[in-house]
């Protein structure tokens, strides 16, 4: 839009100029490489992954250089990116009971089959600033960098945390019924509501982190009826499988990094279903704690349907949680109002303008109307 202006083009020219300058930064200091980024600035390529709906470090880590840092503006462009790729195959459910776990945690259990595995996590430090970092000092090796659970299995491993309440029907079963229908793609079809839970995960798990931590603490503070635990909580290497066209047996194809949670919400029973505990389900690309752990509050509280709970709040209204979320969406809707308005604008002003002389001469005319008690 910006074309149309008088000068437009020499200046959009110059602003993208001055955009990489500004990427690149002081000419005496090292250039940031894609690959440092991808190794060392983990968490926010994960993060850009789950948000852009496509699972390669090396290209979020391309897309977080590109956009300075900026999580939202990097997944618009990975998202962008990910529409020019063909669909080649689809891939079979992920058995993330198979999951090799770098990191697994459960807070329900005392003592728990296979043991936590704490791995790489910030919830252990004092939250003080390191500033032997300025210095450019490497962390030492210490004996807890390579301790291993005494009983997690060789392979990394390790029993889902919930299996035992499972087996004694505590908690609901998470299989797919009998007659289950095939999940909606939300990326080929546009979301209809309300919509079957697989596509609300879809949807949550490709929303803004910010947004998805926002309705799951509004429903911890009581904006639905959520009394959640954390079952189990996993983050590590996942096999990907697909079944070729020329072959009747899945293949394994590779692995992808996920983090996994699932919440237990108490519930009291109704009239067709027994006392139970219930699940609340998130699975996001890469190491994305905080995400698939706000994702599976908000599952959970959005399943009110399923479970005779009355939905008195907005988070638990899909209309209002999900499309909100949508970072590129909404970034996009927000930022365009920087774009020039000045027709819509003037028509605007012109309208209030009549309105104020109309609402001046209807003043002026009322004042010269005498009264009954005016001689």
């Amino acid at each position: 839009m910006y074309i149309a202006v008088k000068g437009g083009e020499a200046a959009i020219e110059a602003s993208r100029q001055l955009l990489a300058r500004k990427r690149r930064g002081p000419e005496d200091q090292p250039a940031l490489q894609v690959a440092q980024v991808q190794s060392q600035l983990s968490l926010l390529v994960s993060r850009v992954m789950a948000e852009a709906s496509l699972f390669d470090p090396e290209l979020a880590a391309l897309a977080v250089t590109q956009a300075l840092g900026d999580p939202i503006e990097a997944a618009f462009l990975l998202r962008a990116y990910r529409t020019t790729l063909p669909r080649l195959a689809f891939s079979e459910p992920l058995d993330t009971d198979t999951l090799r776990a770098a990191r697994r945690v459960s807070a329900i259990f005392k003592d728990l089959p296979g043991g936590q595995v704490l791995g790489p996590t910030p919830d252990y430090t004092q939250r003080l600033l390191d500033f032997s970092l300025l210095r450019g000092e490497a962390p030492t090796a210490s004996k807890a960098a390579t301790f291993t659970q005494p009983d997690t299995p060789a392979d990394g491993t390790v029993p889902n945390a919930l299996h035992s309440l499972a087996a004694e029907g505590l908690i609901e079963p998470a299989l797919p019924q009998a007659g289950d229908p095939v999940p909606v793609d939300i990326t080929r079809d546009p979301p209809r509501y309300p919509l079957p839970r697989s596509g609300r995960l879809q949807m949550l798990a490709r929303a803004d982190e910010g947004w998805v931590l926002g309705m799951g603490y509004a429903t911890q503070r009581g904006y639905a009826h959520s009394h959640p635990f954390a079952g189990d909580i996993r983050f590590g290497a996942a096999t990907v499988s697909v079944v070729p066209d020329e072959l009747d047996f899945p293949i394994d194809i590779g692995e992808i990094e996920v983090t996994e949670c699932q919440m237990l919400n108490q519930f009291v029973g109704s009239a067709t279903q027994p006392p139970q505990f219930t699940r609340g389900y998130g699975l996001v690309f890469g190491h994305g704690e905080r995400k698939a752990m706000a994702m599976s509050l908000v599952d959970r509280v959005l399943r009110c349907d399923e479970f005779d709970e009355r939905a008195g709040s907005p988070t638990q209204d899909q209309e209002f949680v999900l499309p909100q979320g949508d970072s590129v969406e909404a970034s996009g809707f927000v930022q365009h109002l920087k774009l020039p308005h000045y027709v819509t604008f003037e028509s605007e002003l012109q309208m209030i303008r009549q309105l104020r002389a109309d609402a001046q001469a209807l003043a002026q005319a009322q004042a010269q109307v005498p009264t009954k008690d005016q001689p």
